[in-house]
């Protein structure tokens, strides 16, 4: 299994409100996390920090050797839901981190099976000859262009295009959306936050992947976006259950 991330505060921003984790639960079994942090100050930082750190714990506790993806999907919307109640018990007994919260897409690979859970705009795609996107953003523009409002053209350049409808911490429950993709040979998973959706052409994420090493895209995908203006916080992970070439 390969997993590769990287994550830049871009050219714009002063502070990283971005965060992620990666980690191995067993010698098959590889887990990645990104969250996209939103909140005053340094709350948009508390809020991404502390998810990823809750996410974490909890699959790293909760995991054992003899589950399947079932099993997996419950132990990935535990671990969202349970990060929620971390940052919104926070917001609510200290001041500063009032309205904080933050996005988080959470991806489990094991076998040829991905499981993956998600919350807010946060994105995870399945690449392969093409790119496909695996979640549907939790945002305003998303909503206005499935109502027929707008158009995905329309979208990114929309004045709320930045406004998330669902996030972790931000209500006392959250609704996680969950899903186990089959992967075939080759397959890659990428989770990134809207840092690199918002300034990179899907078309040139593509062709980074098809024809990079996928130890070095996380680095040349946030080159690109940078290139593009850096305009926001830019984190990149890559999955694959292949060994990486000797």
């Amino acid at each position: 299994m390969q997993i590769y991330s990287k994550t830049d505060k871009g050219l714009v921003r002063e502070i990283n409100q971005d965060a992620c984790r990666t980690g191995m639960l067993s010698d098959s079994v590889g887990f990645a996390i990104v969250c996209d942090g939103m909140g005053g100050a340094n709350a948009g930082d508390v809020a991404s920090s502390t998810a990823v750190d809750a996410i974490t714990d909890y699959i790293t506790k909760s995991y054992r050797g003899t589950m399947g993806p079932p099993d997996l999907e419950k132990m990935a919307k535990n671990a969202l839901e349970s990060a929620n109640i971390q940052l919104y018990d926070m917001a609510l007994n200290h001041p500063d981190y009032a309205g904080m919260g933050t996005t988080a897409v959470l991806a489990i690979l094991s076998g040829n099976s991905a499981v993956i859970a998600h919350v807010g705009d946060s994105r995870i795609y399945l690449v392969n000859d093409t790119i496909t996107q695996l979640t549907k953003d939790h945002s305003v523009v998303q909503t206005l262009i499935e109502s027929g409002k707008i158009t995905p053209e329309d979208a990114k350049v929309h004045p709320r295009k930045n406004v998330i409808t669902r996030a972790i911490g931000s209500e006392e429950t959250v609704a996680v959306d969950l899903a186990c993709i089959e992967l075939k040979d080759g397959d890659i998973l990428l989770l990134c936050t809207d840092g690199l959706t918002n300034f990179t052409e899907v078309s040139d994420i593509t062709e980074i992947m098809k024809t990079e090493d996928l130890s070095g895209t996380p680095d040349l995908l946030i080159q690109k976006a940078n290139q593009n203006g850096g305009g926001d916080n830019i984190t990149v992970v890559v999955m694959s259950t292949q060994d990486s070439e000797a």
